[in-house]
């Protein structure tokens, strides 16, 4: 599969068109690789994110969507916000919403000009989603983008914060690919 490449590296360092943050609804910060992006890119990314309107009380973005900001001080111009969901056992739509995240994302990057995207394992932290089966989900979900049309989209990066989950990233690969 060519344009996409599993990476174990700190996704705020990463100089590509966007970056994908795993962020909350409120879009305000948080823990893990939200808080990082958000330290990373300034106190300018807080005050972009408290001016977009709430489509209810204290969410800013759904579950499953995606919305972009400029990346402030990150090497990235963008940042792609998802929401992803939060692991109650499978029975919650838990599946669809993760591969929503992936695809809005995408979705978002094409509709904004992207070439080049890296993607933290939504979801693989706090929100408590079994790794083989988000990064399984993960894999999937950008490969078929981009064996499905051309699109603006050339590089897709799956970012890993430590060794388990970057091997997990490429035994996923590897599967989708074989």
């Amino acid at each position: 599969m060519t344009g996409i490449e599993v990476l174990k590296c700190d996704i705020t360092q990463l100089k590509c068109d966007a970056i994908v943050n795993a962020a909350n609804k409120r879009l305000l910060g948080g823990g893990g690789v939200d808080g990082a992006i958000h330290r990373s890119a300034g106190p300018e990314l807080l005050e972009y994110c408290r001016n977009i309107p709430e489509i209810e009380e204290g969410v800013r973005c759904q579950v499953g969507k995606a919305l972009i900001t400029p990346g402030f001080g990150l090497p990235a111009t963008h940042i792609i916000h998802t929401v992803g969901p939060v692991w109650r056992g499978g029975g919650f739509r838990e599946a669809e919403l993760l591969s929503d995240c992936y695809s809005n994302s995408l979705s978002v990057a094409e509709e904004n000009g992207i070439v080049s995207i890296a993607f933290p394992a939504i979801s693989c932290g706090v929100y408590g989603f079994p790794a083989d089966y988000a990064c399984s989900i993960a894999t999937r979900e950008v490969c078929e983008f981009m064996d499905r049309k051309p699109s603006s989209v050339k590089s897709i990066l799956l970012i890993a914060y430590d060794e388990k989950l970057y091997e997990t990233l490429k035994k996923q690969m590897n599967a989708e690919t074989d």
